[in-house]
């Protein structure tokens, strides 16, 4: 198997007219490949191939790219997905591997690409798996938070963890930040984007250019991280 190295920042190109958002993965291999799924479109390229190579390939097999983010785009919205022994969810974008044991004190425990879940007829594995991505949402956000707020020159804010559908991040007028904790099923690019962006509201409650000016000092690429966030997004199971 080729060595890989991690994917680097997001990048977009054009297509038709549309801003595509793309991830670059290098490694040994010998040729550029393409692939599409929710998370929208990859690539893996040889660890010394141009940026102009890749993306003349892009451009020469545009149509497909944009057929195949349609196609995703326009699938259903996810059923409501039955939590047992071997069912596979994404976490931080990676995919974890749900096991149902009886065995260990503690309600869940993870492992290695795992979480162990003790469930039983009083814990229902998906009410256990919940409280576990929260708990490890909590704590993965405030660490996140700490990290951005000095570079924005804030204090640090409360934290609110919600359950909306479709809102991702919230800022109030006392500056307290809320984010859905199925935001821990994203990749970390993704929930550093929705981070810096509740915390600029503390600088700028509203979405104006200057509000998008203090966003960029966080995140420099904020756009392509915006795409993707839409995109990743519909493929979020529900349980």
């Amino acid at each position: 198997m080729p060595r890989t190295t991690p994917p680097e920042s997001p990048r977009s190109i054009v297509i038709a007219g549309q801003a595509i958002a793309y991830q670059l993965r290098r490694s040994q291999r010998r040729t550029i490949g393409l692939a599409i799924d929710h998370r929208g479109l990859r690539v893996g390229a040889p660890t010394r191939a141009r940026i102009g190579d890749i993306e003349n390939l892009i451009h020469e097999h545009g149509q497909w790219v944009l057929d195949k983010l349609a196609a995703w785009r326009d699938r259903p919205l996810p059923g409501k997905l039955d939590i047992t022994d071997g069912t596979l969810i994404p976490v931080l974008g990676e995919p974890l591997h749900i096991v149902i044991t009886g065995l260990g004190r503690a309600h869940w425990q993870f492992g290695p690409g795992t979480i162990y879940l003790r469930a039983d007829a009083k814990h229902h594995a998906s009410r256990l798996l919940e409280r576990a991505l929260r708990e490890k949402a909590r704590e993965l956000f405030a660490e996140r938070l700490a990290i951005y707020a000095p570079q924005l020159g804030v204090a640090m804010p409360a934290l609110r963890l919600s359950s909306a559908r479709t809102r991702w991040g919230s800022c109030n007028h006392r500056g307290d930040i809320s984010l859905n904790w199925r935001l821990i099923m994203m990749p970390l690019p993704i929930i550093d984007y929705v981070v810096a962006h509740e915390l600029s509201h503390i600088r700028e409650m509203n979405h104006s250019p200057r509000f998008w000016a203090v966003v960029e000092t966080l995140c420099p690429d904020w756009r392509q991280r915006r795409l993707e966030l839409r995109q990743v997004a519909r493929g979020l199971p529900l349980f």
